[in-house]
């Protein structure tokens, strides 16, 4: 207990320890999760609902607060390369680089089908 109290010395600073509130009322009005201090990894989960949400007053409340922590950059999740590209049964799907030719109309009896 003592490394995660070491760690967390930055919640002792009451102004610091306001924002967090605010951040985890936020995310209880918005996500309907309670978020508690003595939880283990709530830097991260934190750092997971400011980038989840649409309200833009957590988003403000959450970069002030890593403006005055640094340590809490380190939290949030890298965005993911895997995320932007397409895959088939857990393997990555090459892109084409030229456009698919574009479909024949058919029609039947007169109107446009598929």
């Amino acid at each position: 207990m003592t490394s995660l109290s070491s760690q967390r010395s930055w919640l002792l600073n009451p102004g610091l320890l306001k924002l967090v509130h605010q951040c985890r009322r936020l995310i209880h009005t918005e996500f309907g999760v309670k978020l508690h201090l003595t939880e283990e990894h709530l830097e991260q989960q934190l750092a997971d609902y400011a980038r989840k949400t649409r309200s833009s007053q957590l988003t403000r409340t959450w970069a002030m607060l890593t403006e005055q922590v640094p340590q809490l950059r380190m939290a949030e999740p890298e965005e993911k390369k895997e995320a932007d590209e397409q895959t088939y049964r857990g393997q990555a799907v090459a892109e084409e680089e030229t456009p698919r030719p574009q479909r024949s109309k058919r029609i039947y009896r007169g109107q446009v089908v598929g």
